[in-house]
């Protein structure tokens, strides 16, 4: 395999992966190489004759394992965003591989021993000193053998069961599609739409990750949604079973490390630090979410004439808004055309706010010919890095939207961040892609992210870009969604893809006056997810839970959330988020966050917007900082004080 392009640096800009010349063939060699090579340079560190010091020992981990970087960095790319029945076989076989290797380095007790002797006076270095002890005790450095023993068994279960979830998620997608002979039953849909989802003599309608499918907003025949509905909640059935076993084997690892379950275990080393605080935050939101949910649902029942079940939602809300607010949000979709909502919209205003500009590299080819690569330059012409846009679903892909890195930005290596956005927009047959309001949000959101990757100026990659808490790293994300209706932004993408018109004033005027419409359904039903991940992994060591489904209905009603018309957004079955990413009671982070958000937002507002002084501000105290530093600490350096929640109530009409 003398010839495997994963085994040398790739010579292309910015490092990106050479994905035109990668195969499947070459993923295996590379990991195997790759965890081999790093073991020996930990080896040698932890083998050391020479006195412990923070550049033969934290910066030394830091310059290890180059390799198994970069070909697990390309390898998850395509697993996540076009997989085969090949890399799915890979990734079952080499994720329980990867999990031993990274037992064998924090379970390394030579290597302990001399991490724990590290002392330096330098702020940086003395935060990532700090991160590598917490990884280590995390990790069970501290454990017996007999225990690390144990340890090492509960991850690599854990890792295998991931993957199984992950990939039964994914055919689910298309294997519980929607598929109507007769396109009749795709009344609501328009001509497009529905062209782009025949497939032989058949339509075919995918599911997306989460519990109430777009479709459901236009669908008119209620029975048809009824159908989409059931096949959404009742998704990979076989992940149930997963879960508990998932969720049993979180609880006794959290014990053996010392803490009373899973949740203490996720969230102490989050911003959050502990269960009651954010049990504390939670609990001020659940009441007042429940309430408005349940007047929404009476309005609701008075617009359809009969009592609204959890598939009517979607339609009947949007009947509402269009009656109440004369607001139609499919009337927008004709102003947001991809190219242009990318183009003027999500960079324009990253132009505006930060003086950073887009040049379109065709040059450059991705893991998928969807793929568009853009090389981001500051506003004196230095390069910053490059950015990588995939919008389009198909099948294997998973389902959501996201961000990662291809390239981590790090001083140490002289590493300019490759980022990627991950979108899930359905490809027309022909013509131009229209984008729904929710897809646009999406795409600032993501790009908030890219944002964080792309501004990152740190040393060391451990700490890079959105290398933050995960209750942190939602932060700028939001923030970044703020400028989709900022009037000189919207202005400026928000055209009529056939006549170049500026969507009229009155339709935005009237969106606006329509945003904390059906507020509670989007908080109760995110709540609702959030305390049943909350309930799994709250469990005690030993709990046994017999139904997976028994048990989300008791924890739901437990919790006060249960609320028959409202659902989770999602259910154990298809919750990826916490069964097979890294959000196990953690998906409190997104309105953990978003007290920082709304905060953030009001800061923008008084200090004139979008300004370039206000970016410069944001750029320097929180985004270039990645996790080089205390997260709160970056906030109330570009805030002044610290977060209330108010203005989070207000934004959600919570008050």
């Amino acid at each position: 395999m003398a010839e495997n392009p994963l085994f040398a640096p790739s010579s292309l800009p910015y490092q990106l992966p050479p994905f035109a010349d990668i195969r499947e063939e070459h993923y295996l060699p590379a990991f195997e190489r790759g965890m081999a090579e790093q073991l020996a340079e930990v080896d040698a560190i932890a083998g050391s004759a020479e006195p412990p010091t923070f550049d033969n020992t934290i910066a030394a981990l830091e310059r290890s394992g180059r390799l198994l970087a970069r070909t697990a960095t390309a390898f998850y790319s395509v697993a996540a965003s076009a997989s085969t029945d090949g890399i799915m076989e890979i990734e079952k076989r080499i994720s329980p591989e990867l999990t031993k290797h990274s037992d064998a380095i924090r379970l390394n007790r030579p290597l302990w021993a001399r991490v724990k002797q590290v002392s330096t006076e330098d702020p940086e270095e003395a935060w990532l000193l700090e991160k590598y002890r917490e990884d280590f005790v995390r990790a069970g450095a501290d454990l017996s053998e007999t225990e690390q023993e144990r340890l090492r068994q509960l991850n690599e279960e854990l890792s295998r069961l991931s993957t199984e979830f992950a990939q039964n998620l994914m055919r689910a997608s298309t294997e519980s599609a929607l598929v109507v002979d007769d396109p009749k039953e795709l009344d609501g849909f328009d001509e497009d739409r529905i062209s782009s989802l025949r497939r032989d003599d058949k339509y075919v309608l995918p599911l997306l990750n989460f519990t109430n499918q777009p479709g459901l907003v236009q669908l008119t025949d209620r029975d048809v949604g009824r159908r989409l509905y059931t096949l959404s909640v009742e998704r990979a059935p076989q992940n149930f079973g997963l879960a508990i076993r998932m969720a049993t084997l979180r609880a006794e690892r959290a014990r053996l490390l010392g803490f009373p379950n899973h949740a203490a275990y996720s969230v102490a080393d989050q911003t959050a630090k502990t269960v009651e605080a954010v049990e504390e935050m939670l609990g001020q939101l659940v009441g007042p979410a429940v309430r408005n949910a349940r007047k929404e649902a009476e309005t609701l029942a008075g617009q359809a004439g009969f009592p609204i079940e959890p598939w009517d939602w979607s339609f009947y809300s949007e009947k509402v808004r269009q009656a109440r607010y004369d607001f139609d949000a499919s009337a927008m979709r004709p102003y947001f055309e991809l190219d242009r909502v990318y183009r003027d919209g999500v960079f324009h205003a990253a132009t505006l706010l930060y003086g950073i500009t887009f040049t379109e590299r065709p040059d450059l080819r991705g893991y998928h010919e969807d793929v568009r690569i853009f090389e981001v330059f500051n506003e004196d012409g230095s390069v910053l890095g490059l950015f990588a846009l995939d919008p389009y679903a198909r099948e294997g892909k998973r389902g959501g939207a996201w961000m990662n890195n291809l390239v981590d930005q790090s001083l140490l290596f002289g590493e300019k961040p490759v980022v990627v956005n991950n979108l899930n927009v359905t490809k027309p047959a022909a013509g131009p892609t229209l984008l729904t309001y929710d897809e646009v949000n999406t795409a600032f959101h993501e790009f908030g992210h890219a944002l964080h990757g792309l501004f990152s100026e740190v040393r060391f990659p451990r700490v890079s870009g959105t290398s933050v808490p995960r209750d942190f790293v939602e932060y700028p994300s939001q923030v970044n969604e703020m400028w989709i209706t900022w009037p000189e932004v919207l202005a400026n993408y928000a055209r009529h893809h056939e006549t170049g018109e500026p969507m009229p004033a009155e339709l935005v005027e009237k969106m606006k006056a329509a945003e904390q419409f059906n507020q509670g359904f989007m908080t109760v039903e995110y709540l609702a997810a959030t305390l049943l991940d909350w309930a799994w992994h709250k469990l005690e060591p030993g709990q046994e839970v017999a139904d997976a489904e028994a048990f989300e209905q008791a924890a739901l009603e437990a919790a006060g959330i249960a609320f028959p018309p409202v659902r989770p957004r999602y259910r154990t079955n298809y919750f990826a988020h916490i069964f097979a990413g890294g959000y196990s009671a953690g998906y409190y982070s997104y309105i953990w966050s978003e007290v920082l958000d709304a905060e953030s937002v009001e800061w923008f507002k008084e200090n004139g917007g979008l300004k370039r002084e206000n970016g410069d501000h944001f750029r320097r105290t929180l985004l270039s900082r990645g996790g080089a530093t205390d997260p709160l600490t970056a906030f109330r350096e570009f805030r002044g004080r610290e977060a209330s929640i108010e203005p989070l109530l207000k934004r959600r009409g919570l008050t």
